[in-house]
């Protein structure tokens, strides 16, 4: 017979690892938690994708953002881990807490963030301005508390029913892989395209605290204090009241954000299944510019010297047969309309809806001075390296690369090898490509990889800069090195805007 006060025999479980009373069968009650942790897998990549998906559009680079948040992530869950050992004693209430606190920090993570980089900016310009920092904190924070719930769920799942170690490893996990799936799932095809970014974030703090509050408070209730319970209540009640206010002030709060990034004057602002598109200004006299995901695409006050340099280089020889990829603005096309000859002009745009905007917006429209409406233009929604897949071979004169910004992780494949070999592809012999190679003084890396990259499929370039302006081009040509006639281009009046002299002059860098 044991004293009172002797040690346990070897291998007896703790008093506080011994048999859950459950409310319900084991049965079920084993079901519930693996059910709890799909759940709360689910909200934990949803919060992991959020932080991606804003970081990538407030600060850019997606690669670099990407591999910030998962590094840092997976670093904390596993710091979180060894921490939640010491809970298992705990382990319903410790759970409970980490819910709490997991759904507040993971749901009102993405508002924080926006609303950093909306009303601070950069801090000194350094890689740990204000919206980099955040980012690494939530990281941290969220991986530290989704690490910590696998080990309190592996204490509370064997107090229901014991089992060797590896099935329940393997059950715990298999709900977990199958919940990562369904959250990376519908973060990109349901909450982002439905909700928005900071609304899913709040919706998802609130599942992932009804998940976890319900089975804490309905299933291991018994093992909690009254004091537990009612705080527990109490701090789940706070939280989902804060969710829900946040999640009933999301458009006014985004709407007060919008207007600190771009200013008072925001005119237009959607959301499309690309992009974030905001037109500000336009009227009564005030400069136009549009912004695509937060990135300025068109100034009204300087855009054409852009345009007149990436187009007019490409014109100076056949071009009846005029390709434009990207340019859903309409400016582009523009510019390509205004050189007699042109037969047709065929656009390539990822997102309709900004092809609808320079259609029907009446400042946009008279600043591509109506170029949609030209009976030579034809328009193809889609991806401009699919579509050039498509097109048979020396089908055009000329084709102008008016796509977003090389620096752009989603832009990538459009500034790459196989690309130019299919716009090679697609030009005459003695066709034209001119591309907008990124910032020349900024970012000459940049500039240069892309120059090198066109002369590695095969074709012969003029690199060239516009006069006030820190945009880099390139001018390409399959058969012999193009010719860039600066001096013609001096020369040249445009008409159009009163027989002013062009305001670009363009010169060769080599």
């Amino acid at each position: 017979m044991i004293e009172p006060h002797a040690p346990a025999p070897p291998g007896t479980p703790p008093p506080w690892r011994g048999p859950a009373r459950l409310p319900v069968r084991p049965d079920t009650g084993r079901f519930l938690v693996l059910a709890g942790v799909f759940v709360c897998a689910a909200c934990g990549l949803v919060y992991e994708l959020e932080l991606v998906a804003l970081a990538s559009y407030l600060i850019g680079d997606s690669v670099t953002q990407t591999s910030v948040v998962l590094s840092v992530m997976v670093f904390a869950m596993g710091v979180g881990s060894l921490v939640a050992k010491r809970l298992r004693r705990l382990a319903a209430a410790a759970f409970g807490s980490i819910e709490a606190t997991l759904a507040l920090v993971g749901g009102c993570s993405a508002p924080a963030l926006y609303a950093v980089f909306a009303w601070t900016g950069d801090w000194g310009g350094l890689w740990l301005d204000g919206p980099r920092c955040l980012l690494v904190v939530f990281s941290l924070a969220i991986g530290l508390l989704i690490g910590a719930e696998v080990p309190l769920l592996m204490e509370l799942i064997q107090r229901i029913r014991r089992q060797d170690a590896g099935g329940a490893v393997a059950d715990l996990f298999a709900a977990d892989y199958v919940g990562a799936l369904v959250g990376g799932l519908a973060f990109p095809f349901l909450l982002l395209p439905f909700l928005g970014q900071l609304t899913s974030s709040l919706l998802t703090g609130a599942v992932n605290i009804i998940a976890g509050g319900a089975l804490v408070l309905g299933l291991f209730r018994r093992d909690l204090t009254g004091r537990a319970r009612r705080l527990l209540v109490v701090t789940n009640i706070a939280v989902l009241a804060v969710l829900a206010t946040a999640a009933v002030l999301a458009d006014d709060f985004e709407r007060a954000a919008r207007h600190a990034v771009y200013g008072d004057d925001v005119r237009v602002a959607v959301h499309t299944d690309v992009q974030e598109v905001v037109v500000t200004g336009g009227t009564d006299g005030r400069n136009l510019d549009l912004y695509l995901d937060g990135r300025l695409s068109v100034d009204g006050h300087d855009e054409r010297p852009y345009h007149e340099a990436l187009v007019r280089p490409a014109m100076h020889g056949p071009h009846a047969h005029v390709l434009v990829l990207g340019g859903g603005d309409g400016l582009a096309v523009r510019e390509v309309l205004r050189n007699p000859g042109v037969r047709r002009v065929d656009v390539v745009e990822l997102d309709p809806a900004v092809v609808d905007l320079a259609r029907t917006d009446p400042a946009l429209s008279a600043l591509n001075a109506h170029a949609y409406d030209d009976p030579r233009v034809h328009i193809t929604t889609g991806d401009a390296f699919s579509r050039l897949r498509e097109v048979p071979a020396a089908s055009y004169d000329v084709v102008i690369a008016d796509l977003p910004d090389p620096t752009t992780t989603a832009g990538t494949k459009l500034y790459s090898q196989e690309f130019y070999g299919l716009t090679r592809r697609a030009l005459a012999p003695d066709g034209r490509l001119t591309v907008h190679a990124g910032p020349l003084t900024a970012r000459p890396r940049v500039f240069w990889t892309v120059e090198t990259t066109i002369r590695s499929a095969g074709l012969h370039t003029v690199p060239y800069a516009a006069t006030g302006h820190d945009a880099g081009f390139v001018l390409a040509s399959p058969d012999t090195r193009p010719r860039l006639d600066t001096a013609d281009m001096r020369e040249q009046r445009d008409e159009e805007f009163g027989g002013l002299p062009s305001s670009t002059l363009v010169h060769p860098r080599y």
